[in-house]
């Protein structure tokens, strides 16, 4: 379902993909992000590999980042040891740890010296469904639900990928290399994919997390996307709210 204020962007479509690189990563997240799109994250962890198509992201621009300052992001305030990836080469993965529990991914992107992310909230499993649900803990059958629930919302779909907080954060997703028993690819789509949806990101508090900020992208339709919910304050603070 696409929530109020959102809206469609059409484009062609084609299946082929191909490697990401840092230039095609390094304009600001909320114009990489729809990019990102029918793309794959491609991981190897522990001998097991995981291809998940990308079906939902979320745009995060840090500190000086862009012509208006982004309050939902972790790096709204400058450099921390907890967002400093946030500032490394496009292409580099931020991990990151939610609620103490959940391991969060994300797609470094923007120009160089500034700091952005773009959180990879909710894909498809094209390879490896048994190994992201060892991951996941599921138990057999693997049912249509649980399949398309797999990596259905950002900690599922870090969980899926079998990438960790601390371990894994700055991996390298343009050159793949090796890290803590881990490699990341990212694949791009050699043409967008059609249909692409945007709207408030989901659970942001405050102004953030409205329609001022318009920076989550989702395939339209598409089952795997994780269901829409109002952050802290967020719908009060919505012009476009019901």
């Amino acid at each position: 379902m696409v929530p109020d204020g959102s809206r469609v962007l059409s484009a062609v479509t084609s299946d082929a993909v191909h490697r990401a690189t840092r230039a095609e990563l390094a304009g600001l997240p909320v114009d990489v992000a729809p990019l990102l799109l029918g793309g794959e994250l491609r991981t190897l962890v522990a001998g097991s590999a995981v291809h998940l198509r990308i079906t939902e992201v979320e745009a995060y621009h840090g500190q000086g980042t862009g012509a208006h300052a982004d309050p939902g992001s972790h790096a709204r305030m400058g450099r921390t040891p907890r967002n400093a990836t946030m500032w490394s080469e496009p292409g580099h993965l931020y991990v990151y740890l939610s609620h103490g529990i959940h391991s969060c991914v994300n797609v470094v992107s923007g120009p160089e010296g500034q700091a952005g992310g773009i959180l990879l909230r909710a894909g498809a499993v094209v390879h490896g469904a048994d190994a992201a649900a060892v991951r996941r803990g599921a138990e057999p059958p693997l049912t249509p639900r649980l399949l398309r629930d797999l990596a259905r919302g950002p900690g599922r779909f870090g969980q899926a990928a079998g990438l960790r907080h601390p371990l894994h954060d700055g991996i390298d997703a343009v050159t793949g290399s090796e890290q803590e028993g881990a490699r990341a690819e990212l694949w791009l789509r050699d043409e967008p994919v059609a249909d692409v949806a945007t709207g408030p990101r989901v659970g942001v508090a405050g102004i953030a997390g409205t329609d001022a900020f318009p920076w989550r992208f989702w395939i339209a339709g598409d089952p795997s996307v994780s269901p829409f919910r109002w952050g802290r304050g967020a719908q009060a603070a919505s012009p476009g709210a019901p």
